[in-house]
């Protein structure tokens, strides 16, 4: 139906409203609409008339209202866009960053977007923006490594494999610095000993037994003991490397075959009880004793009953052997004394005379290997070189023990007994020594710097595995910004509080920030870490 006019709409209400018998029939007709349209014009038309005698807004007040309105609403929205204020800049070190902390691409655009809205950045520029800054990630790390390499003392090596290609990583223990995180085609000898050749200071490295590391270890002393290789002068200089073996692998293995140990003890435990239920129903059903059945019935039983007591027995002295010989890695033995490589091995041997068996075979390579005992010789040297007189060395230890005992663990309280015992062995040092408390700074620190076991490389590899869950793979541009980001984020809680690893590691960097860090010029950073009064 064609659109009627407004005169139409006014002729149609005239005829409703105002006309006599048939004039609203006639006015459909001529107007080419149906009665009922008319009467709906006539309503329309008298409530349009009824509303404009009420005294409201007129149509065109209500027309300005409505744009100054959208007036209002326009300026409200221009100002609250500039609030979240993300340059572009602010932008790509947030990207950074949450790569570093291990977000993928994707994650990242997501919370971009819930920031930004529509001017955020889409994931491909996103990528882009992380592989910029882990590329200069590893170009700065060139330069940072060359002075990190000096300063290491101590690392712990270890492997973690990303989708079966190894992944060299080294961690400096005190500092947790994570000194090296190179992909490598294998991990044999030769790749070990060219990762490792540019630490040229090292005294002591701690180790797993993989027959890989052990053989790039032993190509690495040999080439810093020959003359004719580069650097030989620094080569001779350097001290003999102590090689560790690694405590948290043989504790590890032991605590497993113990498992499996028990596991099967508590099997043959369970089947006597099996037996034993047999005959109690047996009595209980008050079967004669002198029956078959029950004769039957009783021998299984019994024999069950004696296997299994000597399975649990011999499950018994196998857990006592393993802490005894857990014990000879402790740094102080029950008898208050300096623990030293005889006295551990002769508590080995003596272990060993219980942990028999194929399952135990790995464990006795371990603890039979003279690395496992390496600590105990350095330990020894450092404490004769912190304290010479030997009964003053003892009572300091000592002293040590105590304090160490006295620090409350799960929020308890010390004990008064070990602050007596405190006061009193304070004494003793004080009757022995006029200048022990010197003594017993450079003790302490001996004590606390030992280092038996490779546990911050774990703690790193699982730094990386956070990542592989989130990425198809380790590219070295992604371990690169890790291991800077790692390097320059200060601690938040334990003994490293409010401090970064390369602090601890004694790196003086005009920066901590690795975001700053990255914007920093390679050679104009190499330039100014060279000096005297940035590089330690």
């Amino acid at each position: 139906m064609a659109k009627l006019s407004l005169l139409t709409w006014i002729g149609n209400a005239a005829a409703v409203l105002c006309g006599q018998r048939g004039d609203v029939t006639r006015q459909a007709h001529q107007a080419g609409c149906s009665r009922q349209t008319a009467y709906q014009h006539a309503h329309k038309v008298h409530q349009a008339v009824a509303d404009s005698c009420a005294g409201g807004p007129s149509y065109a007040a209500l027309l300005d209202e409505v744009r100054q309105l959208r007036e209002e609403n326009r300026q409200l929205w221009e100002a609250l866009e500039p609030t979240i204020d993300l340059a572009t800049t602010k932008q790509q070190r947030f990207a950074v960053t949450a790569a570093a902390l291990g977000l993928s691409d994707r994650q990242i655009a997501t919370l971009l977007a819930l920031l930004l809205g529509a001017r955020a950045p889409s994931r491909a520029t996103v990528g882009r923006w992380v592989l910029a800054g882990a590329r200069r990630a590893g170009v700065l790390l060139h330069t940072l490594d060359r002075l990190c390499q000096m300063l290491v003392l101590t690392v712990c090596l270890d492997e973690i494999f990303c989708r079966r290609r190894p992944v060299l990583v080294g961690v400096e223990p005190h500092s947790m610095a994570c000194v090296l995180a190179r992909r490598a085609p294998d991990r044999s000898g030769q790749t070990w000993a060219a990762a490792l050749q540019p630490f040229g200071a090292l005294h002591q490295v701690i180790c797993d037994a993989g027959s890989g590391l052990r053989k790039g270890l032993e190509l690495y002393q040999q080439r810093r003991a020959c003359p004719a290789a580069p650097g030989a002068a620094a080569a001779q200089a350097a001290p003999a490397l102590a090689l560790c073996l690694d405590l948290f692998h043989t504790c590890q293995e032991a605590q497993r075959v113990l498992r499996l140990t028990w596991r099967a003890a508590e099997a043959v435990w369970r089947r006597w009880d099996a037996k034993q239920h047999t005959l109690d129903h047996l009595n209980w059903r008050g079967v004669p004793r002198w029956s078959p059945e029950h004769r039957r019935a009783s021998r299984q039983a019994e024999k069950a009953h004696s296997k299994a007591k000597q399975v649990l027995q011999q499950a018994e002295r196998q857990e006592q052997a393993w802490q005894r010989a857990r014990a000879a890695f402790e740094l102080v033995r029950p008898d208050g004394s300096v623990n030293d490589r005889a006295a551990a091995t002769a508590d080995i041997r003596a272990a060993l005379a219980e942990l028999k068996g194929p399952r135990w075979s790995k464990v006795r390579n371990f603890l039979t290997d003279s690395r496992s005992l390496t600590f105990l010789d350095i330990l020894q040297q450092a404490l004769a070189a912190a304290e010479p007189r030997a009964e003053v060395r003892a009572a300091l230890v000592s002293l040590w023990q105590v304090r160490q005992l006295q620090r409350p663990a799960g929020g308890r309280e010390p004990s008064a007994t070990l602050a007596v015992a405190e006061c009193v062995q304070q004494r003793v040092c004080q009757q022995l020594a006029a200048d022990w408390l010197g003594g017993y700074t450079r003790v302490a620190a001996v004590l606390r710097q030992v280092v038996r076991a490779s546990s911050v490389v774990e703690c790193m590899n699982s730094i990386w595995r956070m990542h592989q869950a989130r990425h198809r793979g380790l590219s070295q541009e992604l371990l690169d910004l890790k291991r800077l980001w790692w390097n320059c984020r200060a601690f938040g809680e334990g003994k490293r509080r409010g401090r970064c690893p390369y602090q601890l590691l004694g790196l003086k960097l005009p920066t901590y920030d690795a975001w700053e860090l990255l914007q920093w010029d390679p050679e104009q950073l190499a330039q100014q870490l060279s000096t005297s009064e940035l590089a330690a």
